[in-house]
């Protein structure tokens, strides 16, 4: 594992983390009780089943 020889910065360090970005879902139309609704894609077999309501 990488060790780092020096410390790093508290700015730098808060510089790298707030590069993070969170992404939308992919949203996929799919019926569900005669609906046509969107969804995110991992959850489409748990609408499809009933185990998550609107």
């Amino acid at each position: 594992m990488a060790v780092p020889k020096r410390k790093k910065s508290r700015s730098n360090t808060r510089t790298r983390r707030a590069q993070w970005k969170a992404s939308r879902p992919d949203l996929v139309e799919t019926v569900v009780d005669g609906r046509t609704v969107q969804v995110p894609r991992r959850l489409v077999r748990a609408y499809q089943r009933g185990l998550l309501f609107f």
